[in-house]
């Protein structure tokens, strides 16, 4: 079982001056979901190399077991810090995708013409694609065959607008997910602020926060259960 997680290369908060990158805890417990059920796993980015983790991430109020562990990973962080260059990864060559959030896909992952293939010839060959948080920006341009949008009249989930307005950066960024799914015709479902929300739309799975990381990574393996035979 080989998994891609993809990462951001963007380090900027809009025009703040402020840092940003991909939240840690969305990267760290789906990577051990994965790699704890046996999975090969990969890490990707646009630019390939060293990829930035938000500092607030890091904060002591946002550590969990994942990220401790992860912190204590020299394998894990070779990983971060040499992440495969998108341009160069092949979709036949793994059995699923995973974006974790952060603020920096919303610059950077939301319309990156590499992304969108990888993610667009992943689905339609019945592979999990998955996303938490920011992450499900990814989706945004993404069609289906007929060039609809690929959230068009399924159940989708993501960071929410309340959620958004509470971390005080509704003006910062350069839409909002939950807008953008509404907009493109996709179901927007959510709960309570930070608690965790999986939505499975068949091979479309979107998480709302960094609670639902774990999750939705989760129904990926539960996924790729029912299917085993696109398993490599």
């Amino acid at each position: 079982m080989k998994v891609l997680i993809v990462v951001t290369s963007h380090d900027k908060l809009g025009d703040t001056g402020n840092p940003t990158g991909f939240w840690l805890e969305e990267l760290a417990a789906p990577y051990y979901v994965f790699k704890d059920a046996g999975a090969e796993v990969t890490i990707a980015s646009p630019q390939g190399g060293q990829v930035p983790i938000d500092p607030k991430s890091q904060q002591p109020e946002f550590q969990t077991e994942a990220t401790h562990r992860f912190n204590q990973d020299s394998q894990a962080k070779a990983a971060i810090a040499n992440t495969v260059k998108l341009s160069t990864v092949s979709p036949s060559d793994y059995d699923s995708l995973f974006y974790p959030g952060g603020h920096g896909p919303l610059w950077d992952l939301a319309q990156d013409s590499d992304s969108i293939r990888l993610i667009e010839t992943m689905y339609q060959a019945d592979k999990p694609v998955a996303a938490v948080c920011h992450g499900p920006c990814v989706f945004r341009e993404a069609k289906v065959a007929d060039g609809s949008p690929l959230v068009q009249g399924k159940p989708v989930t993501s960071f929410s607008n309340t959620e958004e307005s509470a971390v005080g950066l509704t003006e910062v960024v350069p839409f909002l997910v939950e807008d953008e799914f509404k907009a493109k015709g996709g179901h927007y479902s959510r709960t309570d602020d930070w608690h965790p929300h999986v939505v499975s739309a068949d091979n479309l799975i979107t998480g709302q926060n960094p609670a639902s990381s774990e999750a939705t990574a989760k129904a990926v393996l539960e996924q790729l259960s029912v299917n085993p035979s696109q398993l490599s």
